[in-house]
């Protein structure tokens, strides 16, 4: 008797355990499973205001709707999946994308924030809010965040003129000549060597033809070598050279070959006069006075002899004022063109140029 009571109830016992394991077995209730997944996305203040619906069939849970990011598609799918009995997670969120046209069988997500979050949750919810609003507004902006830079006026101003384009600048070559008319007389017996003149271009300065410095333009040189032609030597010398032109407000130092101009030495022919003078002096001395008027007559004839060659002293070079020279550049010079002329009376600034 006892034996079939220990067996009856080891039975029951039996019975009741394998009832409760087929309980827990027991899938969990989709209704369930789409209300507590509803929950979670709606305590995520990014999620929270978007058109979601979430569907639950035996285990498996559908996403559907429109997120913002790729973070919030995740954190939606994570939240599902994190859900008891949820064993797959089927996620048709689209990111960017309009709100999705809703499902059959599915259930809104509502705002359960005040319901289901914590207060300190809460809060923090709303200050997340308030800096997404700020940042949506640029005068209540946070002061570290970069701003977009303001517009600029000239650029949306449809009347504002272009920029001038750069002025391009022409090499002119080694072999250009440089014609000049004098400002400054020159004169051999005064000028030193060094001293400036000033003068301007006579005739404009081209390249293939195209004008590229127009005539009047200044120009400054410097006298090379000057020697006066002297009491007895009889030779004048002046050597002169361009050193820079001044075009508008810009002055370009330039390297021509060198003017020069001499006059001629009486040489030999001088010093034949000379002794011929003395020579004939001294057989009229010894003709009307002796051996003494021969010394005097000699010195007589010498002396007429040195007046000769007095009176025949070259003179001394004088390149006057409007005096026209032409110089060969040694070297190409670069420099801005222009046709505007030359403004009347311009004088090149030496003192500015050196």
């Amino acid at each position: 008797m006892k034996a079939k009571l220990y067996n009856f109830w080891r039975a029951a016992a039996c019975a009741a355990l394998l009832a409760i394991s087929v309980a827990c077995a027991k899938a969990p209730n989709d209704a369930q499973v789409v209300s507590d997944v509803q929950a979670k996305l709606a305590a995520d203040s990014g999620l929270q205001n978007k058109q979601l619906t979430v569907q639950s069939s035996n285990g498996t849970v559908t996403l559907s709707g429109a997120v913002d990011n790729d973070a919030e598609r995740d954190a939606a799918a994570k939240y599902a999946a994190s859900e008891p009995g949820v064993k797959t997670v089927i996620n048709n969120l689209q990111v960017g994308s309009t709100q999705a046209a809703g499902q059959p069988s599915s259930q809104a997500i509502p705002d359960r924030t005040a319901a289901k979050s914590s207060p300190a949750r809460r809060r923090r919810t709303h200050t997340e809010q308030k800096e997404m609003a700020q940042a949506d507004n640029p005068l209540t902006a946070p002061a570290n965040q970069p701003q977009p830079p303001a517009p600029d006026p000239a650029a949306q101003s449809p009347s504002a003129p272009p920029p001038p384009p750069q002025p391009a600048s022409v090499t002119v070559p080694s072999g250009t000549a440089v014609v000049v008319r004098l400002i400054d007389s020159i004169d051999s017996a005064t000028a030193q060597a060094g001293d400036k003149f000033h003068a301007t271009l006579d005739s404009p300065i081209s390249i293939d033809g195209d004008v590229v410095v127009p005539a009047h333009y200044d120009v400054e040189g410097h006298v090379v070598n000057a020697q006066a032609s002297g009491k007895f030597a009889g030779r004048a010398l002046l050597v002169l050279q361009l050193d820079r032109i001044k075009v508008g407000d810009q002055s370009y130092e330039i390297h021509t070959d060198q003017f020069s101009q001499q006059t001629g030495s009486r040489g030999k022919n001088t010093a034949e006069k000379v002794g011929a003078g003395a020579v004939a002096g001294a057989i009229l001395g010894g003709i009307f006075g002796g051996g003494k008027g021969a010394a005097i007559g000699s010195a007589a004839g010498a002396g007429a002899g040195g007046g000769v060659q007095a009176a025949s002293k070259k003179p001394d070079i004088k390149l006057p004022s409007e005096k026209v020279l032409t110089f060969t550049l040694q070297a190409p010079v670069t420099l801005v063109p222009t046709t505007k002329p030359a403004r009347e009376g311009q004088r090149l600034d030496s003192t500015n140029s050196q």
